[in-house]
């Protein structure tokens, strides 16, 4: 038996692996099926990984604009990492290893065997969710981690890095082709088969190209991927949109507790002054009331005046930010846009494809095809030697 190995990058949807909520191609009538190894809290994760380190960085900085006060929020808003990823395991498709066929317990068996031993393989790698499912078209595992490396000389000694934490664990990158990510998935796959082997299963492997797609099947899944990656970097900036509004309410409950302020200077009895006691001299007068209120005044003026500045921090922030991220989603908007005119060009042309090659024969196309190939090639090796 012989079976392909897909391993893909993931939206990292957890609400949807944990099936908070089902999406319409999920059979609730065997979700109880599914294997679910954990579901931690991601801000509960981010404390356990790296609380600790913040601590250590806080106390180093003298300016406290420097401090970090959720590490968690400023991976969210940052741009240089992903605060965790996510990978989608499966073992052929869905017309030789359908969940509701007879090899659907064994790709169970098989993937079950693999996620065991994924958390001691890649000690850099925190899964803090991972599901099997066998409530959809084909079985498949869903593991999303926290990438982190120990013993930085920059920011946190422990923080967020999926080159390093890669590189950590002996994956060096090389050429675009060869990163660090991409080493890590051919010995991922590489373990998986060795499980599949000894349960009678063979590694299909069809190369980067699969030579039973078409050239334009393999153009149209490239774009897929593409939208794909854009759909990824719409999710971090729904992230950043969320931390821009939680900012905004903390603005916006700023003006509120200046109103409370302002109402309490008007009627709170210890901001007020009484009227001077019979006799009493003004030197005395002044001593007791007056005094005291004027310090009372002062402490509440530098508290207010250190939130209006932090408020104000957080509002220039928040503007810069809103700039940026509208700039970066019509840029996202229209390379989508283009991406997708794209894609239907493609499928219009593989339906012309498909029915070239039923009218002439898949041989005869294939021919044609090779043919054309080895024109272009002759024709840029002239092109080439010309210029030469």
């Amino acid at each position: 038996m012989k079976r392909t190995i897909s391993v893909e990058v993931g939206k990292g949807s957890i609400n949807h692996n944990s099936r908070k909520f089902k999406a319409e191609n999920v059979d609730g009538a065997r979700s109880h099926l599914n294997i679910d190894y954990c579901n931690e809290r991601i801000q509960d994760v981010y404390q356990m990984l790296f609380g600790a380190a913040q601590e250590r960085f806080n106390a180093r900085q003298k300016r406290a604009d420097r401090r970090i006060p959720k590490y968690y929020e400023k991976i969210c808003t940052g741009h240089q990492e992903k605060p965790f990823h996510e990978i989608i395991i499966q073992i052929g498709n869905k017309d030789d290893m359908s969940a509701l066929g007879e090899n659907a317990e064994l790709a169970k068996t098989v993937l079950n065997e693999y996620y065991q031993g994924f958390q001691a393989r890649n000690p850099n790698l925190y899964v803090f969710s991972a599901h099997l499912h066998m409530d959809e078209a084909t079985p498949h595992l869903h593991i999303d981690f926290v990438p982190f490396i120990t013993g930085s000389k920059r920011g946190l000694d422990t923080r967020v890095s999926l080159k390093q934490a890669l590189a950590a664990q002996g994956f060096k990158g090389g050429t675009r082709s060869d990163t660090e990510w991409n080493q890590w998935v051919r010995s991922e796959k590489a373990d998986l088969a060795a499980k599949m082997e000894r349960h009678g299963i063979e590694w299909e492997q069809k190369g980067t190209h699969d030579k039973h797609l078409s050239v334009l099947d393999y153009k149209k899944q490239e774009r897929s991927r593409e939208v794909q990656q854009l759909g990824e970097e719409i999710d971090e900036r729904r992230c950043e949109v969320h931390n821009l509004q939680q900012q905004a309410e903390k603005y916006k409950q700023a003006l509120e507790d200046c109103k409370l302020t302002e109402d309490m200077l008007e009627t709170a009895p210890e901001y007020q002054l009484p009227e001077p006691p019979a006799l009493m001299s003004a030197k005395t007068y002044k001593t007791r009331f007056v005094d005291a209120l004027v310090e009372r005044l002062k402490k509440l003026g530098k508290t207010l005046l250190a939130r209006y500045f932090e408020v104000l921090n957080d509002y220039f922030r928040i503007n810069a930010n809103n700039g940026k991220l509208y700039r970066e989603n019509e840029n996202l908007r229209a390379a989508n846009a283009w991406l997708s005119q794209k894609n239907d060009r493609l499928e219009i042309e593989n339906r012309n494809y498909s029915l070239l090659r039923k009218r002439l024969g898949k041989q005869q196309l294939d021919a044609l095809v090779e043919q054309a190939k080895a024109a272009k090639h002759t024709t840029r090796s002239k092109n080439e030697t010309r210029e030469r």
